[in-house]
């Protein structure tokens, strides 16, 4: 694993052990897809989005686990239980641990083996830019529950002392 590899690994793990804190803290499985006037997609769906994403890119590309993403599902789904969307972010979490741990200082310098909206950044910025968009989500999320909840409790996002493994 490269030094990138390893550095963005505490990322995706701290963040996404997060996004599982914010899932949990919907207090049913109805609040988990619930929306607000204005906003398109719910806690639920900004969830398997996530999911969806790190074991495409970084599981199936980078680990070759087979994975088949289903995109409209993610954003379509609007019924389903906390336990299933923790279940696929956890699964999420063990694919972008295989899919860093294969990387090698070669590959990470380059291109993405797949294009994406027509372009095709080197494999070490577009994971990069994979973790900005978990953590872009999983703010969306945060705000989105307390939003619905009238709880402000924070579950840890952008736990400082989770940076140390």
């Amino acid at each position: 694993m490269t030094p990138l590899a390893t550095d963005l690994l505490v990322l995706f793990r701290r963040d996404l052990r997060c996004l599982i804190r914010e899932v949990e803290a919907c207090p049913d499985d109805a609040t988990l897809w619930r929306t607000l006037p204005g906003i398109s997609n719910s806690v639920g769906n900004i969830a398997l989005h996530v999911a969806g994403n790190l074991r495409s890119f970084v599981g199936d590309v980078l680990g070759n686990t087979g994975y088949q993403r289903d995109r409209d599902q993610e954003f379509g789904q609007r019924v389903g239980s906390r336990a299933s969307v923790v279940a696929a972010l956890q699964a999420t979490l063990l694919e972008v641990e295989a899919g860093l741990q294969a990387l090698t200082v070669d590959a990470e310098a380059t291109p993405f083996p797949r294009t994406v909206r027509g372009v095709q950044p080197t494999t070490g910025r577009w994971l990069l830019h994979l973790e900005a968009h978990l953590a872009f989500h999983l703010g969306q999320a945060g705000y989105l529950r307390r939003a619905l909840t009238g709880d402000a409790g924070a579950t840890g996002v952008m736990s400082i002392p989770e940076l140390v493994p």
